[in-house]
């Protein structure tokens, strides 16, 4: 019998890229809400970069023994970093470079919040070697986080605030309106895709009412100068009409002037016609 080289038994494998996810429903309403809201709020926010995977509520395949036993696992949310950033129809981790996931969140509920803090935590530490795992109940807000230490997890500390930080994320994770959400390291809240949305609209309404006041305030200025240049008109106006009425007092005081020496020198015709001087005498 001969032996098969490793291409031709890679050849003989069947492609596992095609695994569908095997995850059952998620409980309510609030898991299928908080699980779009941390899946919508990473992806706008690392918008720009090609070099991650999300997973929500998809399977994850480790093992072909984990097939044969139909024993599959899906977190809630995961994350893999330095993989390419393209759909899936499951994570199957030997088609992916060996890759597990960099960070997992499992959102609580009745029926799986025991399994979720025991067997779980156990095999995302020990099998998965996942850096951080966190849960979070979205009924009762029940949340912790965890960061892993020669594959066993160690809590991680909250801050003032009761957020958690996750170094694989670069944010904290923090409790706000009954909901699990990023933070900056600043303490600013990622948003959703629909609070980015409304913020857009509200910065555009804002510029628009800024240049509404820009255009107002050059009207007004505008307007100002048009009153200015007005004042200026009425002033030279006045100043014309002031001038007009001292050339027509000076023209009255010239002809008045004109006439009285007019009527001078007829009255000195008149006195040296009878022999007599300016003063009246012979």
């Amino acid at each position: 019998m001969s032996v098969l080289t490793a291409q031709e038994l890679e050849a003989l494998m069947p492609d596992a890229t095609q695994l569908d996810s095997d995850e059952p429903e998620m409980e309510s309403s609030l898991h299928y809400a908080q699980l779009a809201l941390l899946v919508g709020c990473l992806e706008l926010a690392w918008g720009d970069r090609q070099d991650f995977f999300i997973g929500a509520n998809l399977t994850v395949y480790f093992s072909r023994q984990q097939l044969k036993h139909r024993d599959f696992r899906g977190p809630d949310f995961f994350l893999v970093k330095n993989t390419e950033r393209k759909p899936r129809r499951s994570w199957v981790v030997w088609e992916e470079d060996g890759k597990y996931p960099d960070v997992i969140i499992e959102l609580l509920s009745t029926s799986t919040a025991q399994v979720d803090r025991t067997v779980k935590r156990d095999l995302y530490g020990q099998r998965f070697h996942t850096p951080e795992y966190f849960y979070f109940s979205p009924d009762t807000l029940e949340s912790a986080g965890f960061r892993l230490a020669l594959d066993e997890y160690q809590p991680i500390e909250a801050n003032a605030q009761g957020w958690l930080w996750s170094e694989v994320l670069g944010l904290f994770l923090g409790i706000a309106d009954r909901r699990l959400r990023y933070f900056s390291r600043e303490g600013v809240m990622l948003p959703t895709p629909q609070e980015a949305v409304r913020l857009e609209v509200d910065r555009g309404q804002l510029l628009v009412e800024q240049e509404r006041l820009r255009v107002q305030e050059m009207q007004d200025n505008l307007e100002q100068e048009r009153l200015r240049v007005q004042e200026m008109q009425d002033n030279l106006e006045q100043e014309r009409l002031r001038a007009e009425e001292a050339q027509r007092s000076a023209k009255a005081e010239r002809l008045r002037a004109e006439e009285a020496e007019a009527q001078l020198r007829m009255v000195r015709e008149q006195l040296r016609s009878r022999g007599l001087d300016s003063d009246g005498n012979p």
